[in-house]
């Protein structure tokens, strides 16, 4: 008889959160044992329930990713986290591994790519998407990627696309103060003392070689 796997779901959205439960649960071996909505239910839910594997939303309205999974992995070590992401995998890529994540895969997978996803932790491996994999193709050779943290990242990700602080603030679940202070801080990584500079250097740095 095969066993049952423990899954649970850290995502503040909650179609998200139901879509990919229903994946989950139409196999027979998987129960999806709870559904949290933030960072900190997501690690009680953890701690209390010791679930075999956690989907986790990179973004969520009260700590990073990088942070509820580095939390889950100090309290359950032998936990198998997934991470879901809508932004560019290749700048937070070594930092997920480094902390053991087992799988990293984009928001916009298909029922297929999630479910290939299981199989693969189910038998011990770690697994990427396609998607991040022709990444770390076109990333080979851009050592200055790790000049920026993931939040900085995040934040020039949105200055590209003409968004003000205040309304990267919101996007990001961050007050305007701090996006203020990472903003100054990517100036100062980049040498640059302006928005559009920001944005050159920031091209060029994420430019294949």
């Amino acid at each position: 008889m095969n066993r049952e796997w423990t899954v649970l779901i850290v995502d503040d959205h909650p179609a998200m959160a139901f879509g990919t439960k229903m994946i989950l649960e139409a196999r027979e071996n998987i129960r999806v044992i709870g559904i949290a909505s933030s960072g900190e239910e997501g690690l009680s839910l953890v701690k209390s329930e010791r679930p075999d594997i956690v989907f986790l939303d990179f973004h969520l309205p009260d700590m990073t990713g990088l942070e509820v999974a580095s939390g889950m992995m100090k309290t359950h070590e032998e936990l198998k986290i997934v991470i879901f992401t809508g932004i560019d995998f290749m700048p937070i890529l070594n930092n997920l591994l480094s902390l053991g994540i087992s799988g990293i895969m984009s928001k916009d997978s298909s029922e297929e790519q999630i479910t290939n996803m299981v199989n693969c932790l189910i038998e011990g491996q770690t697994a990427i998407s396609l998607e991040l994999f022709r990444q770390l193709q076109l990333g080979k050779g851009e050592d200055d990627g790790t000049a920026l943290t993931d939040e900085e990242i995040n934040i020039m990700n949105q200055i590209i696309k003409g968004a003000t602080n205040e309304q990267i603030a919101e996007v990001i679940h961050m007050s305007k103060r701090s996006v203020d202070n990472y903003v100054r801080k990517i100036y100062d990584k980049f040498g640059v003392k302006s928005r559009a500079q920001a944005i050159e250097k920031f091209i060029q740095m994420k430019r294949p070689v």
